[in-house]
C-alpha cells in the first residue's frame, strides 16, 4: 500500500531541493525525519513536513479505508523535484537598462510504502 503527498511551486530551485531529497530517499520515515530535523539545508524544513504530511495521510487512509497499513512499516519509497514555472523579475541595470532574472520553483512529490 502507498500514500502520497505533494508540495506544488515551493520557491526553491529543483537542483538545491535534490540535494536535501536524495538524503532521504529509501530511508525509514523515522530515521528520514531525524536525518532532515539534522541537516542545515534550508529546504529541510519543508520537507519534513511533507513528509509528515504523506505520514498523516497514511494515519487517515488506515482509519478511513481500514488499509491494513502498517505506519511504523513505512518507508520513503519514492522523492521526484521536479522543476515548476519560474517567476520572472527585472533587476535594474546600469545606465538604465534592465536585465530579466528567474525565480525558479519546485514541485515534490513524496510517496511512502510498507517494507
Amino acid at each position: 500500500m502507498e500514500v502520497r503527498a505533494v508540495l506544488r511551486d515551493y520557491r526553491v530551485s529543483p537542483q538545491k531541493a535534490r540535494l536535501v531529497a536524495d538524503q532521504i530517499r529509501g530511508k525509514g520515515v523515522e530515521d528520514a525525519l531525524v536525518t532532515l530535523a539534522l541537516s542545515t539545508k534550508r529546504f529541510a524544513r519543508p520537507l519534513q513536513k511533507l513528509v509528515r504530511s504523506a505520514l498523516a495521510n497514511a494515519e487517515d487512509k488506515n482509519n478511513r479505508d481500514k488499509a491494513g497499513i502498517d505506519v511504523d512499516n513505512l518507508f520513503v519509497h519514492t522523492i521526484m523535484v521536479d522543476q515548476g514555472a519560474a517567476m520572472w523579475r527585472i533587476r535594474a541595470r546600469a545606465q538604465g537598462r534592465a536585465a530579466w532574472i528567474q525565480r525558479p520553483t519546485s514541485h515534490v512529490t513524496v510517496v511512502l510504502a510498507e517494507r
